[in-house]
């Protein structure tokens, strides 16, 4: 029972611990970076900003010419 209680209280497996946690971290850190490197290199965020963009400068000038038309 001393032993039991003994091994509980200790402090062996902490530096593993945290090591994994770093480690962990680290990795969801540059997995994130991978994925934003993509997205850019593709020009998906340029082509999805131009498509948004004509969408509402289409929007605008219905907008205004109805505005005018009535």
């Amino acid at each position: 029972m001393v032993q039991l209680q003994w091994r509980l209280r200790s402090d062996q497996g902490q530096s593993t611990v945290e090591y994994a946690v770093v480690l962990g971290a680290l990795a969801a850190v540059l997995a994130a970076l991978g994925v934003l490197w993509r997205t850019f290199s593709s020009d998906l965020l340029v082509t999805h900003g131009l498509m948004a963009a004509s969408h509402h400068v289409q929007a605008a000038v219905g907008w205004a010419v109805d505005v005018f038309l009535f």
